[in-house]
């Protein structure tokens, strides 16, 4: 106990210090954003960001850990933006849901962040320019591909591009105003919430009723007015609605992510860790899909996802997503873009932005 005023004090030593780093940097902060308002570019850039955090985990030599220190500095980030006003951050709501815990993640508690009840409205906020960006869900790494967010880039009515990601390691968790089992007659949730806890519920709660709701938040928000029903939401839906716990974590499979997109009116330049989103349509022709899938073999791509949804024009005509590593600028994906047109009907690039990989 002799040494602990000593490090007490080496310890406020190095608080003052670092305060004065970080208002140090916050000042350059100011005048690199003052330079990019003479050029109107935005002061949010995932390419930026992505190499500040490169930069710091290289630098790391513990004893903090590279995720640590990047939820530090995520909010310094965000600090040091809203100096110049803050971000205006659409993502689907209510508050307490994996989406807005997703933006949080990704832009820091200094923005602004609007919930709002559709993905549609997300769209129309960022679309309108009441929002500079939305955050709303793709999929899920148990359950697939969120279908809404799709149909949303098929609607003609917005040209939004996909300029970032966020991967969040969801935790689902049964909560109700008792914290007990005994009694649960109805359990509300998001169809994605439900889907992944179905085994969980069919074992320990059979006889409960299930009822989808928009949102997990939503279904926490029910379950606070109702004696005899739970839900499966957030920890931070808990605190949000003053629920207890029944059981946490009673996903059936762990390493359970969601993937979130950041829509805005830009995507940003090439980062050489990047991922680029494509929207396509296939002739009706024997062979087509292959003949589309080719240009990329020949490139060298590597294709981690293509998903097809119904284009709602035409009975059985279908629009194919595609996610491809690489930036739309660099050689290979150009050349396989540029190859897969004589095949298609369409192309539309929906974006090119920083890949994001689990921890």
């Amino acid at each position: 106990m002799k040494g602990l005023e000593t490090l007490r004090k080496k310890i406020d030593k190095l608080d003052r210090e670092i305060v004065a780093l970080l208002n140090e940097r916050a000042r350059a902060a100011i005048e690199i954003g003052r330079i990019k308002e003479t050029g109107n570019a935005s002061c949010y850039s995932p390419a930026r960001e992505r190499e500040v955090m490169d930069n710091i985990k290289a630098a790391n030599a513990g004893p903090l850990s590279n995720a640590a220190l990047v939820n530090v500095y995520r909010e310094i980030i965000s600090a040091s933006r809203s100096l110049e006003g803050p971000l205006r951050i659409a993502c689907l709501g209510p508050l307490a849901t994996f989406a807005h815990l997703a933006a949080l993640r990704h832009f820091g508690a200094s923005s602004k962040i609007s919930p709002m009840e559709t993905v549609k409205d997300v769209f129309d906020e960022v679309d309108s320019g009441r929002a500079d960006f939305g955050v709303v869900p793709i999929e899920n790494s148990n359950e697939g591909i969120v279908g809404n967010t799709l149909d949303m880039f098929i609607n003609n009515e917005y040209d939004l591009k996909i300029c970032g990601e966020a991967l969040l390691e969801v935790q689902q968790n049964l909560l109700s105003k008792k914290g007990d089992i005994s009694g649960i007659k109805r359990i509300y949730s998001h169809p994605q919430g439900i889907a992944q806890c179905r085994g969980w519920l069919e074992k320990n709660v059979p006889g409960a009723r299930l009822f989808e709701t928009s949102s997990t938040a939503r279904a926490a928000e029910i379950a606070a007015q109702e004696e005899d029903s739970a839900a499966i939401a957030s920890e931070a839906a808990a605190e949000l609605y003053k629920l207890k716990f029944i059981a946490k974590g009673i996903e059936d499979r762990k390493h359970n992510f969601t993937r979130f997109l950041v829509i805005g009116k830009d995507y940003p330049p090439r980062t050489g860790k990047d991922r680029t989103s494509v929207m396509l349509s296939v002739k009706d022709k024997p062979g087509a899909l292959h003949d589309v899938l080719a240009p990329f073999k020949r490139s060298g791509l590597n294709l981690t996802k293509i998903e097809s949804r119904p284009s709602k024009r035409k009975a059985w005509e279908y629009i194919f997503f595609v996610d491809m590593d690489g930036h739309v600028t660099d050689k290979p994906v150009d050349k396989a873009l540029k190859g897969i047109a004589k095949a298609c009907l369409f192309v539309k690039v929906l974006g090119s932005y920083p890949r994001v990989e689990a921890d």
